[in-house]
């Protein structure tokens, strides 16, 4: 089994971090963090998701392989990371999505790096499950 608590740790360590999820392949939350904010994080995980799969579908669409990383950021202050990692070979069940709110004055180069490595280790390990 997978602790996810101790795999996102060093995320939540991060200055800024606000909260966040892991999902699944098919959107299912399998680890959420909302203590820090009164943001629902797990629609929010959900909602993001769904649009990251239509932006890695469009850039299947150019010609381009899938997305792995998509930051957005708000008027107000808030950064929207998602970071998926998974198996290239189709084999779906080995993907993994991260989803993190951190604020703007936070660090969030740092929090990209630290999803990166964590996004990939989750995968790694579900496949070999």
């Amino acid at each position: 089994m997978i602790d996810f608590t101790q795999q996102m740790k060093k995320l939540g360590s991060v200055n800024g971090y606000l909260g966040s999820a892991i999902l699944n392949f098919s959107g299912e939350t399998l680890y959420l963090d909302e203590d820090n904010t009164s943001a629902d994080i797990a629609y929010s995980a959900s909602i993001f998701n769904d649009a990251f799969r239509m932006i890695s579908d469009s850039s299947l669409d150019v010609g381009f392989t899938e997305a792995t990383l998509v930051e957005t950021r708000t008027e107000d202050g808030h950064v929207f990371l998602v970071n998926s990692s998974g198996s290239g070979s189709g084999d779906n069940f080995s993907k993994v999505t991260i989803f993190t709110i951190i604020r703007d004055d936070g660090n969030v180069a740092l929090a990209k790096m630290i999803m990166e490595r964590t996004v990939q280790n989750i995968s790694k390990t579900i496949k070999e499950i």
